[in-house]
């Protein structure tokens, strides 16, 4: 098995490889080059643990400035990929996929044009999955009126649900299918403070998981099923 720090060369022998990236605004918070573990989470929003996640994956590769772990110009380029391909729940898997396409691009237009096929297939995936979840709210509406047809509809029905303001704003964006990071950047709160919402609207709708409390909600009139 190749020691650590055979690895870490290797991956940043093919990180230089990678001579074409799609542009992607970087955030405004953010230097564009030497910036220090601490700045590149607060900048993108995720922790130190994600970071050093996705190096284990080798999507990335920290320098060492002194004691300091570093990201040059590259790894921010590419972390802009990645951040965006995690904002719209892409696996993993695909990301790594697809960098590895790009650093076979030959060009900046086939960079954008590897960037947009992945897009595309990812946003197939999501319709495939709003086809399944239209079809399980259909279902639980089913569900629903054969229990209010019966003769206990009244003990199993469910006791009236109260939201708060940002419970409310925090439930429209779980419909739209944003993941929590996202949703915490669109409300300028903590991923945990977020993470703690959603359990709390899961909870209140008597929900499994975040998929089944959009579905009520829907069906309550929470949420537009437009």
């Amino acid at each position: 098995m190749p020691q650590q720090s055979q690895i870490i060369p290797a991956i940043r022998t093919r990180q230089a490889a990678c001579g074409f990236l799609p542009r992607l605004p970087l955030p405004g918070t953010i230097a564009d080059d030497h910036v220090a573990i601490a700045d590149m989470a607060d900048a993108f929003g995720v922790t130190h643990r994600t970071l050093h996640f996705y190096e284990e994956k080798g999507l990335l590769s920290a320098e060492r400035l002194g004691p300091m772990r570093v990201y040059g110009e590259s790894d921010i380029r590419r972390m802009t990929i990645i951040n965006a391909c995690r904002e719209i729940d892409m696996p993993i898997a695909d990301i790594q996929d697809l960098m590895e396409a790009l650093s076979a691009s030959v060009s900046q237009e086939d960079a954008a044009r590897i960037f947009e096929e992945a897009l595309q297939a990812r946003k197939r995936e999501l319709a495939a999955q709003q086809s399944i979840l239209r079809r399980q709210m259909q279902r639980i509406g089913e569900l629903i009126e054969s229990v209010a047809q019966g003769d206990d509809a009244e003990r199993l029905a469910l006791p009236p649900i109260h939201l708060s303001p940002i419970e409310i704003k925090c439930l429209a964006f779980m419909a739209e299918g944003y993941p929590a990071n996202r949703i915490a950047g669109l409300m300028d709160m903590d991923l945990t403070a977020v993470l703690t919402l959603e359990s709390g609207i899961v909870r209140k709708f008597n929900g499994h998981n975040r998929f089944q409390a959009v579905a009520k909600a829907v069906l309550m009139g929470f949420v537009s099923a437009d």
